[in-house]
């Protein structure tokens, strides 16, 4: 299989934004990217937060795929007229998605969008074995990269986090991504109820076993309105839970991997194009039910949600009035540099200074007495030309946002 190289976000080359007689913010409008949410899933997990619903009996397949045209549809006088560089199916549980529905979801994207033809195009999976058979038809669909929540290797814990596949079923789900597509992401947690320092290692060693190209690594916290919350398992302590972190990144570092975000890590040239457009404060347009949206126009930056119901989105949608969506806003031109550093700042090198002021349109005189008192505090580099946290910066992240609020 020929290897795609992905092309960096930095490399992209933005539509101009025109206007009409009225006062422009932007002369260049971001990266578009597309988010598509798929809600369902087996079974909801004790630890998720994410817009996921248990199906019951099978998916509405083609009332969905409708609605989803129908939501395109509404959308496209937003963005017309701009390429799409990535695509990510997220949800829920998209590998329960069958083979036709993803065919057809695929070209009702292209039919719609003016699709890039090496854009990225991520789908979440779960690695069921069931789903996992559907990998190879799934690309040829157009699907190039594909995302696995394997979260652990060690059947104990994946049952106490009520995940529906064991060890093994990761492992055969792994092997049968790597076999469709070039580009696989195994997503893991560390920190997790009853976990060893040993065990969060030996997750690391497994999955580095296999020889794929990006690894997202989160620590598991208690997230409000998830039965974790309700019912809270015991966990490591903090200290054990940095020398989780600590040693797992040490050991990618050893293979090859940069890590190049707080929770991403890629060997050289495997960057998550989709995710770099977001830290880099993109545009994504958020199609499904609970997607959010930012999209950039000459005279602002607007940002959407969806109903989050999918029985109520699809509805809504159908009815082809607006309504499907629950929340519409214009973000305020004082909410910009905040909003920025929340993404920009995530990323461990930083981002050119000059991208700050062609995404939000600010001058240096908006944030040069919060970039002073950042650099006083030692959380920003000295760098003139970046906006770079420092090694204190970065473990202090939250405070050094903060700042631009």
């Amino acid at each position: 299989m020929t290897r795609t190289i992905p092309i960096r976000a930095e490399n992209w080359r933005p539509a101009v934004a025109k206007t009409a007689g009225s006062h422009s913010l932007f002369t260049t409008l971001p990266p578009l990217s597309l988010y598509i949410h798929v809600p369902w899933c087996i079974r909801k997990c004790p630890y998720c937060d994410f817009n996921s619903h248990e199906a019951s009996g099978d998916i509405p397949e083609d009332r969905y795929l409708d609605a989803l045209q129908a939501d395109i549809e509404q959308a496209l006088p937003n963005v017309w007229g701009r390429q799409v560089h990535t695509v990510f199916i997220g949800g829920g549980t998209p590998s329960l998605l069958s083979a036709s529905a993803v065919d057809r979801l695929m070209a009702m994207l292209r039919a719609h969008f003016n699709l890039w033809p090496d854009a990225e195009v991520t789908l979440e999976a779960n690695p069921g074995a069931a789903e996992a058979g559907r990998f190879k038809s799934y690309a040829q669909s157009g699907v190039n990269r594909i995302s696995l929540g394997i979260q652990t290797f060690n059947d104990i814990q994946l049952k106490k986090l009520g995940r529906v596949h064991d060890g093994l079923q990761a492992r055969q789900a792994i092997e049968m991504a790597m076999s469709a597509v070039s580009r696989v992401n195994l997503d893991l947690m560390f920190a997790l109820p009853g976990q060893s320092l040993q065990d969060s290692m030996n997750d690391a060693r497994n999955a580095l076993s296999f020889g794929t190209e990006h690894l997202s690594i989160y620590q598991l916290t208690l997230e409000p309105n998830t039965v974790f919350a309700k019912f809270p398992p015991e966990l490591p302590d903090e200290d054990v839970a940095v020398q989780m972190e600590e040693g797992i990144e040490a050991l990618l570092a050893e293979h090859d991997f940069e890590r190049y975000e707080v929770s991403a890590f890629a060997r050289p040239g495997a960057r998550a194009r989709h995710n770099v457009n977001y830290w880099k404060f993109g545009d994504y347009l958020g199609l499904g039910p609970g997607a959010h949206g930012k999209v950039t126009a000459p005279d602002g930056i607007r940002r959407e949600i969806r109903l989050r119901n999918p029985e109520s989105w699809m509805q809504a949608s159908l009815l082809r009035n607006g309504s499907h969506i629950s929340e519409e806003r214009q973000v305020e031109r004082s909410d910009f540099a905040f909003e920025f550093m929340l993404n920009a700042l995530r990323l461990r090198e930083g981002v050119p200074l000059e991208l700050f002021f062609e995404r939000t349109g600010l001058e240096y005189a908006d944030i040069s007495s919060k970039l002073a008192l950042a650099r006083q505090k030692k959380l920003l580099t000295e760098d003139p030309s970046r906006l770079q946290a420092t090694d204190a910066g970065w473990r202090f992240l939250n405070e050094l946002q903060t700042i631009f609020l």
